[in-house]
C-alpha cells in the first residue's frame, strides 16, 4: 500500500506542476493580446531614460482602463485607416514617399513626437508649442514667442533633414499627430488671410496677378499688375482648373490635408482637430508629460472663420463649381469624418 501511495502523491504533484505551467501559459497569451490589442501596429515603443514615451502612454496606458479620451482618438485612426482602404486608388498615387514629402514633419526628439503641421489649422500656436519643446529651457511661454518666429524654418527640425534610417526609426518610434479642419471652412480662411489682407503683397503677386490673368475677364491693368482683389469665385475657378494642378502643387494654405501629412503611408497615432482644439492639444501634451507646466495657448478671435462665414462665401459660387471643389477635397472629408456641408448644391 504504501509504494502505491506515493505513486499517486507523485502523480499529483506532477498533475500541479503540468496545470500550473498551463495555467502561466494561458496568462502570458492573454497578455501578449492585451498588449497587441492596445497597440495594434507593433511600434517600438522603448521609453525613453526614466520616464513612458508618449506611444507607451497612448497604446499601453498606465491606467488600463479605456477613457472616452482614448476611444475617441482610436474611431478617428480607424476612420483613416478605412477612408485608405476604400479609396486605395486615389489615396496612394505615389507608392514610396521622397523626404521632400516630409518637410511638414516637424520632430521634437526630447519628447518623442512628429507633429505634421497644416496651415490654417492652430499651426502658428502649434509651432510656438514645439519651439517650447524642443528649446530646452531657451523658451516657457510659447505666447512670447512671435509668430513670424514661429513659421522661420531653421526654428524646428522637420522629418526630411534626416537620413533614411533615422526616418524609418523615428516614423516607428515617436508619436506622430496632426490637427485638421471642416475642408472648406479652412479653404475660406486660407483666402480672407491670403487675399483680402493688404499686408500679403508677396500673395498677390506670386498668385494674385495669376489667379486675375487667367480667370478676369477684362481685368484692369491695376488689377494684373497688384492682385490684391481676387474674388472668392475666381480663386475656387484657379482651384479646379486642371491646368493649375498640372502646372505645379497647391501652395500649402490651400493643399490638402492627405497630401501634406500622407496619412495613408504614414500611421497617424492621434487625429486632432479644429473644432476640438483645446481638448486635444492638451492631450497630446499629457501623452507627453508636459501637461503640469505646458497648455495650448487659448485666446478668442473675432475674425476667426466659422461655419456661417464659410457659406456665405459659397452662396455665390455655381452648383458645378461646387461640385468640382468638392471632389479636389473628398478624400479630406471622407478621411477625418466631415459630412457634406448643407449649403452645397451638389450636381
Amino acid at each position: 500500500m504504501k509504494p502505491a501511495l506515493l505513486e499517486v502523491m507523485r502523480m499529483n504533484r506532477i498533475c500541479r506542476m503540468v496545470l500550473a505551467t498551463c495555467l502561466g501559459s494561458f496568462i502570458l497569451v492573454i497578455f501578449y493580446f492585451q498588449i497587441m490589442r492596445r497597440n495594434p501596429f507593433g511600434v517600438d515603443i522603448c521609453c525613453r531614460k526614466g520616464s513612458r514615451s508618449p506611444l507607451q502612454e497612448l497604446y499601453n496606458p498606465t491606467q488600463l482602463e479605456l477613457s472616452n479620451t482614448a476611444i475617441l482618438h482610436q474611431m478617428r485612426r480607424d476612420q483613416v485607416t478605412d477612408t485608405c482602404r476604400a479609396n486605395s486608388a486615389m489615396s496612394r498615387k505615389r507608392r514610396v514617399l521622397t523626404p521632400n514629402d516630409l518637410k511638414h514633419l516637424v520632430v521634437d526628439e526630447d519628447h518623442e513626437l512628429i507633429y505634421c503641421y497644416v496651415p490654417k489649422v492652430a499651426c502658428t500656436n502649434w509651432k510656438r508649442l514645439m519651439m517650447v519643446l524642443t528649446g530646452r529651457g531657451k523658451y516657457s511661454d510659447p505666447m512670447e514667442i512671435p509668430a513670424n518666429e514661429a513659421h522661420v524654418s531653421a526654428n524646428l527640425k522637420t522629418l526630411n533633414q534626416y537620413s533614411i534610417p533615422e526616418i524609418n526609426h523615428r516614423l516607428k518610434s515617436y508619436m506622430k499627430f496632426l490637427f485638421v479642419r471642416e475642408p472648406f471652412e479652412r479653404l475660406v480662411s486660407a483666402y480672407r488671410n491670403k487675399f483680402t489682407q493688404k499686408y500679403n503683397t508677396s500673395f498677390h503677386k506670386r498668385y494674385g496677378t495669376k489667379i486675375i490673368k487667367r480667370q478676369r475677364k477684362n481685368a484692369t491693368q491695376e488689377a494684373l499688375r497688384k492682385g490684391d482683389d481676387v474674388k472668392f469665385e475666381e480663386f475656387v475657378a484657379y482651384l479646379i482648373d486642371p491646368h493649375t494642378q498640372r502646372e505645379e502643387p497647391f501652395n500649402e494654405h490651400w493643399q490638402t490635408v492627405y497630401s501634406l501629412c500622407h496619412p495613408c503611408h504614414i500611421h497617424y497615432d492621434l487625429v486632432g482637430k479644429y473644432e476640438t482644439l483645446e481638448e486635444d492639444s492638451n492631450y497630446v501634451l499629457q501623452l507627453a508629460g508636459v501637461s503640469s507646466y505646458l497648455k495650448f495657448p487659448t485666446y478668442a478671435k473675432s475674425t476667426r472663420t466659422t461655419d456661417e462665414v464659410t457659406t456665405e462665401f459659397f452662396q455665390n459660387i455655381s452648383s458645378e463649381h461646387q461640385t468640382q471643389l468638392y471632389e479636389v477635397y473628398k478624400l479630406d472629408f471622407l478621411m477625418f469624418n466631415y459630412s457634406v456641408p448643407s449649403y452645397l448644391k451638389l450636381e
